[in-house]
């Protein structure tokens, strides 16, 4: 990233400020929202890809376990803040599909699989937004949805907006950012085995002023989720059918730009 102007820099440093944001107070999206906005900077997601990926490890793993201490050390009787029987039931689906996207074992034209997802993913959002959402009853369908979003997240990083369609519906809302920060960070370290084995550039260089103002939007992002949380249920899953919709329709445009 040596090569960028300063003009170039100072936008890669505020996109990250906006990713941890994202990323912290909603529990998704952290990548979606800002790799198409990092590659009309600069049009190298190899580059950003192992960056994002290694943010995502440490500020999910900070998140969580902040959490579960002040449970443990204020002695509250409260339950885990991450639903591990869920998180268990769901990795069964998505570990298989998961694994044949970073292998790439399957040639899906990225356009025509990209759009289809987006496409779903928007119909899901304004569903949340006009507080109608799919409730499925079908584990079929959710499996599908499971699958897909694995298969996506093994080829880049971007299956989690299909994925938290499904969690949204099983996962309790305060129970829900940080089951899918765990999530996340499973399917993470496996892409970055992948990297690794690829030889790709984890920008290690790069963390040096990027993390600090990923913690920046990290920190209030906690502050947004604080106050997310304790809202009325309805404004809850408004915001969050909302941001799908922003993310989707990113996606959409990053596609076919």
């Amino acid at each position: 990233m040596t090569d960028l102007t300063l003009t170039q820099l100072v936008l890669v440093l505020l996109i990250f400020v906006w990713s941890g944001f994202v990323r912290t107070g909603l529990g998704f999206g952290g990548a979606m929202m800002s790799l198409p906005l990092l590659l009309l900077v600069d049009n190298r997601p190899l580059v950003y890809l192992p960056i994002i990926a290694v943010h995502l490890l440490i500020f999910s793993t900070l998140t969580v376990w902040q959490n579960n201490r002040q449970r443990v050390a204020t002695a509250e009787k409260k339950p885990s803040t991450v639903d591990w029987v869920y998180l268990k039931k769901s990795l069964k689906i998505m570990i298989i599909p998961k694994l044949i996207g970073v292998a790439g074992l399957l040639t899906i034209p990225a356009q025509i699989m990209s759009a289809i997802i987006f496409v779903i993913i928007s119909v899901y959002s304004v569903t949340y937004i006009l507080n109608k959402p799919f409730k499925s009853s079908h584990p079929v369908s959710d499996g599908i949805f499971l699958s897909l979003g694995a298969y996506i997240s093994g080829t880049s990083l971007i299956g989690a907006p299909l994925i938290m369609t499904v969690y949204m519906v099983h996962v309790a809302r305060e129970k829900l950012r940080d089951t899918l920060f765990v999530l996340w960070f499973i399917l993470v370290s496996i892409k970055m085995v992948a990297f690794l084995i690829a030889g790709v550039d984890l920008q290690l260089q790069a963390h040096l002023w990027l993390l600090p103002a990923t913690a920046i939007g990290h920190y209030f992002g906690l502050k947004f989720h604080q106050r997310l949380v304790s809202a009325d249920p309805i404004i809850f899953y408004r915001v969050i059918g909302t941001a799908l919709l922003l993310v989707s329709t990113a996606g959409l445009v990053s596609v076919y730009w």
